[in-house]
């Protein structure tokens, strides 16, 4: 489905956006003004879909109504949106996105786990859905557990592929059987018809729709892996996201009459936010990383180059990491002593436990004193860790490719089967969620985002302001002009950028060189041991010339011991340097890590110092 084929040809001078989110629907109103396109004004309500509303159009005229509240201009005329815009009243377009009711909950099959499954999965996953379990021939389940498992899950669509174009056609066959013989009754209801995606071997189509077209709504697309150097998922993808507008969400309470309102299709609120780093990717030509941490699960997107220079997107959502209602489980993953390092002081390990509990039963708490907030950010730290490693080891290259390699290929990552993600090559890393846009003093975001993803080489940090990149993620399908400026005006608050030298830190040890020469004719000229933080003053839309001169054994990016001059971009928090090295490592012993931490703190300006070293030191 193109959506610029919905959208007016005129000029668009007002676009009303709109994202349901399972708890809050956010509404914002974009005007274009003498230098591009802004946001004016954004209100939210909560969302509709569940009991005793049921009709999510109801979240969305709350939400609009505040719009038009704020923005004193008449947007509504009853339950209608004033389309097109006509003197001040009114928009010219209206968009929307959705997450209410849990999202596109997917499940994927393919044949082998490691390839054509892997495949599907990852196109799943890109098209915004939550993958709830990937069933493949080889995966050591019995056909009967297999079926049960569907029956139980009870998923919105499934995503059928397997075989390279030409190959056999016996295991996918096999698949589609397991698939009728489960005849999954969907969650939205009896009248509701199944959606299958069929995304494998063309060989087969025939066969699977004799398997599965009088059970299901099927949909044959273009094989995803048709040959095995060569994945192409965006036919699968966009057919999800037509499936869950025709299919899913036509079921849902009031999309239906949602669906008549908007000049776009309505995309999955993961997808939107993927479209919209997709686009600044390519329009920039940078490497970027998003994160999305939320009160249940973690989505991480990245756009990264391949072996051939080609951007492959790519995101994962830790359906088991979050803030709030699997906080909880982000300690079990982390481990107590990876929460614990990351503590400027002492705690009794039962209090901690008590207050994770607390939090997961009480989701919609925060922090009260200066103490909680610090746990609370420790917490993030390790969510934020645990869902970029597992964002790592879905982003890789195509598995099964036989290549003549090299030794020298055997330590190159962007080979085949090894992760894409080359934190050297990363020009740029976003944060999003309540833990780090809603962080009090934004260098506790940036330092949150540090700990967390550890940057390598030179990094551009900044957060979104709102949360607003949905919206702008659907708008870049019919407007990219007006998406980009106002993701970069008003959704991003530019953090700063983020200098982190490569290798083996022995603290006190010459690390780094560097010469700055700052906007206010300020320069500077320090060497910095290994071990330490610094913090130099570099403003919004600033930038300053660098000279950077790693000691022996440590690497830039233009090698170990190799020089680099360079310009980079400040921001609220600054120019940060980083010298702890990388793997980052924290001390082991108790006292030296606190000292150290309390430290790096004190450099980096997280807190108010004249009360955090006030707080209780409870024994361990």
């Amino acid at each position: 489905m193109n959506m610029e084929q919905t959208v007016p040809d005129r000029e668009i001078r007002s676009i009303l956006a709109t994202d349901c989110g399972s708890t809050t629907t956010k509404a914002i109103l974009i005007e274009k003004r003498e230098d591009g396109y802004h946001l004016i004004v954004r209100g939210e309500a909560p969302t509709t879909v569940e009991t005793p509303v049921e009709d999510v159009t109801r979240g969305v005229i709350n939400a609009i109504t505040e719009v038009q509240e704020l923005a004193d201009r008449k947007l509504l005329d009853g339950d209608r949106i004033i389309k097109p815009q006509q003197g001040d009243e009114g928009v010219d377009i209206y968009i929307s996105t959705s997450s209410a009711g849990g999202g596109l909950q997917m499940m994927v099959a393919g044949v082998v786990r490691n390839m054509t499954a892997e495949s599907a999965e990852r196109a799943a996953l890109g098209a915004g859905a939550i993958v709830m379990d990937v069933i493949a021939s080889n995966d050591k389940r019995l056909p009967h557990e297999k079926i049960e498992r569907i029956r139980n899950l009870r998923p919105d669509m499934i995503l059928l592929s397997g075989g390279i174009d030409g190959g056999t056609t016996s295991h996918v066959a096999e698949l589609a059987e397991i698939i009728a013989a489960a005849n999954p009754r969907p969650r939205l209801g009896i009248s509701y018809e199944l959606p299958v995606i069929y995304a494998g071997n063309q060989d087969a189509r025939e066969i699977i729709a004799e398997r599965l077209a009088d059970q299901t709504a099927l949909e044959i697309v273009e094989n995803l892996r048709p040959v095995l150097e060569r994945e192409n998922l965006m036919p699968a993808r966009l057919k999800i996201q037509e499936q869950f507008l025709e299919h899913v969400m036509a079921h849902a309470p009031g999309y239906k009459t949602l669906m008549s309102w908007t000049d776009a299709p309505i995309m999955p609120t993961p997808g939107a936010v993927g479209a919209i780093m997709q686009t600044i990717a390519e329009q920039r030509d940078i490497q970027v990383v998003g994160v999305d941490i939320g009160g249940a699960t973690t989505d991480v997107f990245s756009v990264f180059r391949n072996i051939e220079g080609a951007p492959v997107f790519n995101r994962t959502v830790s359906a088991n990491l979050g803030m709030s209602y699997s906080v909880s489980n982000v300690l079990a993953e982390a481990g107590l002593q990876n929460v614990l390092r990351w503590l400027p002081f002492s705690v009794d390990q039962s209090d901690l436990r008590d207050r994770v509990k607390n939090k997961m039963i009480r989701p919609t708490t925060i922090p009260q004193t200066l103490e909680e907030l610090i746990i609370e950010q420790a917490l993030a730290r390790e969510a934020l860790r645990l869902a970029f490693e597992q964002h790592k080891s879905l982003a890789v290259g195509l598995r099964g490719v036989q290549q003549q390699r090299t030794i020298s290929d055997a330590f190159d990552q962007t080979k085949t089967g090894a992760t894409l993600v080359n934190m050297m090559g990363l020009d740029m890393l976003v944060g999003s969620g309540g833990v780090l846009s809603h962080a009090p003093r934004r260098h506790q975001a940036a330092l949150m985002m540090i700990d967390a993803f550890a940057p390598e080489g030179i990094t551009h940090l900044a957060v979104d302001s709102i949360f607003m990149m949905p919206q702008l993620g659907v708008l870049a399908q019919v407007n990219p002009e007006a998406a980009t400026q106002v993701f970069d005006r008003d959704c991003l608050i530019h953090l700063g950028t983020c200098i982190a030298p490569v290798g083996e830190a022995n603290r006190g040890k010459p690390c780094l060189s560097i010469q700055v020469a700052l906007p206010d004719g300020t320069h500077i000229e320090e060497t910095i041991p290994a071990g330490e933080l610094r913090l130099y003053p570099l403003g919004v839309d600033e930038t300053a010339r660098v000279q950077l001169e790693p000691a022996r054994g440590f690497d830039m990016g233009a090698g170990r011991g190799t020089s680099l001059e360079t310009e980079v971009t400040g921001g609220v928090v600054g120019l940060v340097i980083d010298t702890r090295g990388r793997p980052l490592t924290l001390a082991h012993d108790e006292p030296d890590r606190v000292e150290r931490l309390q430290r790096w703190i004190s450099t980096l300006k997280l807190y108010p110092e004249h009360d955090l070293w006030l707080m209780p030191i409870h024994p361990v």
